[in-house]
């Protein structure tokens, strides 16, 4: 396999679906979505590729942790949301930073601090470059003299491991598999395994309070969060390490989730777990989809906590081989590194059938059910499937959000009807699918997952208007912008509705005092 990144999309080269599922599906689409032939787009070859030239030179000191090579440039001037990809398909490389920084020490970060404040560059945070809501795109802003990606990469190790207080601090620059071969000596884990986490840092998890592997209690980045070191304009920012306090606003909670708009996230010190032991999977189906979401509901507030708990709507179900297309699925799981979870499961089961679920017969494999394995390898190939779809002209992106338990039907079915009203008007044909990612006792995570039918040379157009119709009908309806994804610029304008006037007020306010002259990410979180 090739270990060398796509410079346009997800992963790596060579890397992806196997040819029999790519040619399944496509099969599948061609004929729900009509289609005589398929687009067949082929990315430009990187030496073929131009780019616009530097807009500024580099102080000598700085000339050795920075350059100016055209892939390293190409390959960060995107994340990976569906219109960034379909730019790099279609070679538009129009605004790419002009310098990739790799600093090694915080020395070396902030003397790119002190150049790009006194020169007006602005500088973007890079850890593994997944974002898909535009958090790591260069401005355009006239203002800027021009921009320089930092590339996180060196600060990669796991500087102390703490195994009394089962606590480590950790560089944010290391790679989600990197961090978990130098817990796993140590018999510990961080547990945290967001869809991006092989091309995610630490950092980066932090910086946009990513959501996890877990569905229920331990969701997001921040719950693992002990203490947290950021490098900004104005100094460092450190956090004391402690298991909890009572001593005002927390300071590590203002950085996670930050976006890297106050500074750069160095290290942290992270909470850890013992590598589970004991682990249960089992998968049911349920023919009312309102009366799986009834069975989620009741899971979530039994006090049970499953590690695992997908509901997964009978068209997204047969999507990802989990059923004939007329059956939502339940996926529940659970883990312990001390005590068996078949009582936890027996119960949860109880929960599921009383409400009419079938548990679904099959065999085990190590505690696991094999269709939840074929929904997390489908979950895990998805963004190498969704490239190959994409060259052949489908508009394929999702979006989540959360909202409580009272107002979910409501919203449910409102956003999904401006959603499908929106892929109707702009693309004729396709199909809007949900499943929960995560379950609160006080609300769901949906996801939603669009497939459509592109036009040749207006598959963005035609997304954008499609990702605006249900970005209004979530903010109108209720629900968050983003439970996972993150703000970027992309859900910027709609956050601003999400939040209250005063606390923009307050964030800006912030961001004024850390970063004076307003270099660091511009244009994400706040305007």
């Amino acid at each position: 396999m090739s270990t060398k990144r796509k410079y346009w999309g997800w992963g790596y080269e060579e890397e992806g679906p196997d040819a029999t599922t790519v040619a399944q599906t496509r099969a599948h689409l061609k004929a729900m979505f009509q289609i005589k032939e398929f687009e067949q787009l082929t990315p430009i070859p990187l030496d073929q590729l131009k780019l616009r030239p530097t807009r500024f030179k580099l102080p000598t000191h700085l000339e050795k942790i920075c350059t100016d090579r055209i892939e390293d440039r190409a390959a960060r001037s995107y994340g990976k949301s569906f219109r960034d990809i379909w730019r790099g398909l279609h070679g538009q490389f129009d605004n790419p930073p002009d310098y990739v920084a790799y600093p090694t020490t915080e020395e070396e970060i902030q003397a790119l601090m002190t150049f790009a404040a006194k020169e007006q560059i602005s500088l973007v945070p890079f850890g593994g470059g997944s974002s898909v809501s535009g958090g790591v795109e260069p401005t355009l802003d006239a203002k800027y003299q021009g921009v320089i990606t930092v590339d996180m990469r060196h600060f990669d190790k796991i500087l102390h491991i703490d195994k009394q207080s089962r606590s480590a601090h950790i560089q944010g620059g290391i790679f989600g598999p990197a961090l978990e071969k130098g817990l796993r000596p140590h018999g510990l884990t961080l547990r945290h395994y967001p869809q991006s986490f092989e091309f995610s840092t630490l950092g980066g998890w932090i910086a946009t309070r990513s959501g996890g592997h877990f569905a229920t209690l331990y969701t997001h980045i921040d719950e693992f969060v002990q203490g947290v070191r950021m490098v900004t304009p104005s100094g460092i920012m450190e956090s004391r390490r402690l298991p909890g306090h009572g001593a005002g606003p927390s300071e590590e909670r203002l950085v996670a989730g930050s976006e890297g708009i106050f500074g750069i996230i160095t290290s942290a010190w992270m909470r850890l777990q013992d590598i589970p032991k004991f682990k249960l999977t089992k998968t049911i189906q349920f023919k009312d989809f309102f009366q799986a979401v009834e069975a989620t509901r009741q899971l979530s507030q039994s006090g049970l906590f499953p590690t695992n708990a997908r509901l997964v709507d009978p068209m997204e179900a047969f999507s990802n081989g989990l059923g004939d297309g007329t059956a939502t699925m339940v996926i529940v799981g659970f883990e312990s590194h001390q005590h068996t979870v078949d009582g936890m499961m027996e119960e949860a089961l109880k929960i599921c059938t009383d409400l009419g679920g079938i548990p679904v017969e099959e065999k085990l494999k190590g505690g696991r059910s094999q269709k939840a394995d074929a929904w997390k390898n489908s979950f895990l190939k998805a963004p190498y499937l969704r490239d190959e779809l994409m060259k052949d002209g489908f508009i394929l992106e999702t979006f989540e959000t959360a909202v409580t338990w009272d107002q979910f039907e409501k919203f449910h079915k409102n956003v999904k009807a401006a959603t499908q009203q929106a892929v109707n008007e702009h693309c004729g044909i396709g199909t809007v699918t949900c499943r929960f990612t995560h379950l609160y006792p006080d609300g769901p995570a949906p996801y939603y997952t669009v497939i459509a039918k592109g036009k040749a040379g207006q598959q963005m157009e035609q997304w954008d208007a499609i990702k605006k119709a249900a970005s209004t009908a979530i903010i109108e309806n209720g629900g968050t912008i983003t439970h996972h994804h993150a703000v970027g610029k992309d859900h910027q304008p709609y956050y601003a509705q999400q939040q209250s006037d005063i606390f923009g007020t307050a964030l800006r306010a912030v961001k004024d005092r850390l970063d004076p002259k307003g270099i660091m990410n511009p244009e994400v979180l706040i305007k």
